[in-house]
């Protein structure tokens, strides 16, 4: 693979931008939520040049494919921070490689962006967490879909570190109150259509009151497709889900997906101004196709890094770092910040369903803020299960 600047601009080959590197898939497992990472990057870089840059210099980004491997993340991300000058890296989306890759930032002392949602646990000093834990979306899914859907869980995931995570805690909160789990059954990352088939029967045979899926990538798409063929209605027995949301359900088919519940912190039809913008740029650079908080979040952090940029004047690590947590964006789901105590994100939660048309409604939503718990210290659902309030 070959390294690219993302634009044919003079200013950027003379080398006199603030270079920093892209990894994000293209292909692979992970290409369509990559693609969108991707794309929220490109968008968020081209805004801030058409601006001037930060400080009078353009954004100069090198992006590479890791084309779903966490093997090849490590060897790009090793290959951004020694042979192409970058100290500041926005990438990775799954877990696993987040983890390929984490030594590497750490030993260069650089930085990683790192925009996807995950199950938590983890703190490093050289990485800012822009995407939503647990205790900002698993905790309000699982106590709305007690309240409203039944008790009896079916839990089924990729086999990797975020989907088995996701499940345990789950389980936990479930479990803690008054819910059973009826089965877990994981798959392989990249699941056969028999595979999935079979979990598809034993749902239809089992009929359990809700599905929580953590599976990715091509293989949740083809089981949603699946769900449906199989005759399984919806509105008895959703899937729930921290990650479906516009872009794959467009490509699913949004009449399969109508009925199916995500907890997140954007949807595309939130009404701000914020993010009517960002959807009106958005649609002029990529047409018809639909944002997602897949392409928002990273969009996000890219000018919250800008706004730290402005600050600092320095792409040093530590500087960069401290700035971030005092700047603030105001992004299409609502304000920006990082909480100085974890470098996790701030985010207000919502829970949302999928009508035929794809458009996401959303039926919960948090609030004010919440700020981060990556450690999960409480599985308390008070604020959630207030006296009148049905979430």
């Amino acid at each position: 693979m070959t390294s690219s600047s993302a634009y044919d601009d003079p200013a950027l080959r003379a080398g006199d931008g603030w270079r920093i590197g892209v990894l994000y898939s293209r292909t692979g497992v992970t290409a369509a939520t990559e693609s969108e990472h991707f794309f929220g990057t490109a968008l968020a870089i081209e805004e801030i040049n058409a601006a001037g840059g930060v400080n009078g210099r353009l954004l100069e980004p090198v992006a590479y494919d890791p084309k779903s491997d966490p093997d090849e993340y490590r060897r790009l991300a090793t290959r951004l921070l020694q042979e192409d000058d970058a100290t500041v890296i926005f990438g990775c989306s799954t877990s696993s490689s987040r983890k390929a890759v984490l030594p590497v930032i750490e030993r260069n002392n650089a930085l990683l962006w790192y925009c996807s949602i995950y199950e938590g646990f983890e703190y490093s000093p050289n990485v800012i967490y822009t995407g939503a834990v647990p205790n900002q979306n698993s905790m309000q899914l699982a106590a709305y879909l007690l309240r409203n859907h039944g008790r009896r869980f079916f839990l089924v995931g990729a086999d990797y570190i975020y989907p088995r995570e996701s499940n345990r805690i789950m389980r936990d909160m479930v479990e803690e109150h008054g819910g059973e789990i009826i089965d877990e059954v994981y798959l392989p990352s990249d699941a056969d259509p028999a595979a999935l088939q079979e979990v598809v029967k034993q749902i239809r045979a089992i009929e359990p009151d809700v599905v929580f899926s953590t599976l990715i990538g091509r293989g949740a798409r083809a089981f949603y497709q699946l769900y449906r063929e199989h005759g399984i209605d919806p509105a008895r027995i959703p899937i729930a889900s921290l990650t479906m949301t516009e872009g794959e359900t467009r490509m699913i088919g949004t009449q399969l997906c109508g009925g199916h519940i995500v907890s997140a912190s954007y949807v595309n039809s939130l009404s701000n101004e914020s993010n009517r913008r960002f959807l009106k740029s958005w649609h002029a650079r990529f047409g018809p196709q639909p944002a997602s908080m897949w392409s928002e979040m990273a969009y996000n952090q890219v000018h919250l890094f800008a706004l730290a940029l402005a600050r600092t004047g320095s792409l040093d690590t530590a500087k960069i770092v401290e700035a971030a947590c005092d700047v603030e964006f105001d992004s299409p789901e609502g304000l920006l910040k990082i909480d100085p105590d974890n470098n996790h994100a701030v985010l207000t939660p919502r829970i949302a369903i999928c009508r035929p048309d794809g458009v996401f409604d959303v039926v919960w939503e948090g609030r004010s803020p919440i700020k981060p718990d990556p450690y999960l210290t409480s599985y308390g659902f008070a604020e959630f299960w207030l006296d009148g309030e049905r979430p």
